[in-house]
């Protein structure tokens, strides 16, 4: 794959199910009984995530960060070994509540390494790689590789957003309930157990994690790194961020790249059920290769009717009888349909993945491959061990989605779903009900982007991904405004461009290194 990087929006109730909630609609709804069975919040709402932020005093702005050698991840970042020689870490201070900017401070966690060519250096180059809830900290060592032409010229940053591993990290269910408590079956009232478990643990930290919060953190990290504009590549939900911070600094922006692109235009409905039926055309792409490269050995036959008939088949025989495993755990449906979408992330990469993944628990009745694929993806390692990725998704996501729906609303939208993806819909539409109960009050169905006056932003979209369709990166750009948004459109598979695509990869270096943005309107092949 890639890189490590989430749908636009996946809030997952439990780390049993990647498609617990929709990209975008992890709070959805909007009907008059959309409160009942919610209780009294204890939760104070947010202030200050807006435009009415006041002032930073200089303790702030003119802070200087501390950089030392960087540990190994946190359990909570994402197990995994630390980053070695040329790695630096440390913690930037920023307020808890930009309404009081004097008031008590959290901790960012940050992340980089110092350009390699001091003679050609252009300034820091801040990355998101998505979730929400993806730890840059723990991401950008892993994936420094693909970015080594632009660490000559840039110190390659990121850093960990609110909510999510060593910055304010929201904690909501433990490793052990998650491992083994796959839920009720019912999504309302198990959104109503992850609300609680977040609200308990987490309570001060819920109002503070909105996407329009960590926009102003990035614009303060700008101030100390000491650039006067914000460089910036993002990354799946990372493009959102970035829009949300053109919109609210436009003139603080520089040479910024979103890749894999979140529409804004969307309200959580509509985002879903796009998602939904990206990921039945990807799927449905990796049945057509597996039928032309296996022929009658293929596990989902010989096109997609007929392998939509024979995964929906498999996934209902693991609902009543889960698969075992060689770890002794067992492959559930919700992990199986996990393990399915992950693959799908990687393009025509992950089709023999999927291929091979399918013939072994359809021929064998075994999961292994599928719990693999599954646990990579939910941020479990081999010691049970997760990641608050799917905590700070669900926390990040209700806490900027407005609407809240009802059982009724679901009900509702459950066939439009189920015409949009056979495999994927009845599982996505379930998770409308995401942020049903949640405690803080969203701040809207739809991001503000426009950004008058800022420097160009080339927008890239793929037209064979599977989680951020095609259709959101022009649109992106229309809304960013005449002047700042450059569509490049690669015709490939898979989540994200830079790197797998030589063409785009060109294109978006020249860019962030010369300063010259490809022609509107570009395709690459």
């Amino acid at each position: 794959m890639p890189h490590p990087i989430r749908p636009g929006r996946t809030a997952v109730l439990a780390a049993a199910s990647l498609f617990a909630i929709p990209a975008l609609a992890g709070c959805g709804g909007g009907s008059d009984d959309a409160g009942k069975g919610a209780r009294t919040s204890t939760v104070t709402p947010t202030a200050g995530t807006g435009g009415g932020a006041s002032a930073l005093p200089a303790a702030l702005t003119g802070q200087r960060l501390s950089w030392s050698s960087c540990p190994a991840p946190s359990a909570a970042q994402g197990t995994a070994e630390a980053p070695g020689k040329g790695w630096q870490c440390a913690t930037m201070k920023a307020p808890l509540d930009y309404a009081e900017p004097k008031g008590e401070t959290v901790g960012v966690a940050l992340v980089r390494k110092k350009a390699t060519d001091p003679d050609q250096r252009v300034g820091s180059l801040v990355y998101n790689f998505g979730g929400p809830g993806a730890s840059g900290v723990a991401t950008l060592p892993q994936a420094a590789e693909d970015y080594t032409k632009l660490n000559a010229a840039y110190d390659l940053v990121s850093f960990d957003p609110r909510g999510v591993g060593n910055t304010t990290p929201v904690t909501c269910l433990d490793d052990k309930t998650l491992d083994t408590d796959p839920g009720s079956g019912d999504a309302l009232k198990d959104a109503r157990r992850i609300t609680r478990a977040c609200e308990k643990n987490s309570a001060k930290v819920l109002p503070h994690v909105g996407t329009a919060t960590t926009a102003r953190d990035m614009d303060l990290m700008r101030q100390v790194l000491g650039d006067k504009k914000l460089n910036y590549f993002g990354i799946s939900y990372g493009t959102e961020l970035g829009g949300v911070y053109a919109h609210l600094f436009p003139k603080n922006v520089g040479r910024t790249v979103f890749d894999a692109v979140v529409d804004p235009s969307q309200d959580p409905v509509q985002a879903g059920l796009a998602q939904a039926g990206a990921f039945q055309k990807s799927l449905e792409s990796a049945m057509a290769y597996c039928a032309k490269e296996y022929a009658d050995n293929c596990p989902t036959g010989k096109g997609a009717a007929e392998g939509n008939r024979r995964v929906n088949a498999l996934l209902a025989k693991l609902d009543k009888k889960p698969a075992p495993t060689e770890s002794g755990r067992k492959l559930t449906k919700e992990l199986a349909l996990t393990g399915i979408g992950a693959t799908l992330y990687a393009g025509e990469e992950g089709w023999e993945a999927l291929t091979q993944s399918l013939g072994e628990t359809m021929r064998d009745g075994t999961g292994n491959n599928l719990l693999m694929l599954a646990d990579s993806y939910n941020g479990r390692d081999d010691k049970g061990r997760y990641s608050n990725m799917h905590a700070a998704n669900t926390a990040i996501t209700c806490a900027d989605t407005r609407s809240r729906h009802t059982r009724a609303d679901v009900d509702a939208q459950r066939p439009a779903f189920e015409k949009a993806s056979p495999v994927f819909g009845p599982s996505m539409v379930e998770g409308l009900l995401g942020c049903s109960q949640w405690p803080v009050r969203g701040e809207a169905d739809k991001p503000e982007v426009a950004a008058p006056g800022a420097d160009p932003i080339v927008v890239v979209g793929n037209t064979g991904d599977p989680a951020t369709p095609v259709e959101g990166a022009r649109r992106m750009a229309r809304q960013l405004g005449k002047g700042v948004g450059v569509t490049l459109t690669v015709d490939g598979e898979g989540h994200g461009t830079y790197g797998e695509n030589r063409c785009a990869t060109k294109a978006i270096d020249t860019f962030l290194l010369d300063g010259k943005a490809p022609a509107d309107g570009t395709v690459c092949k």
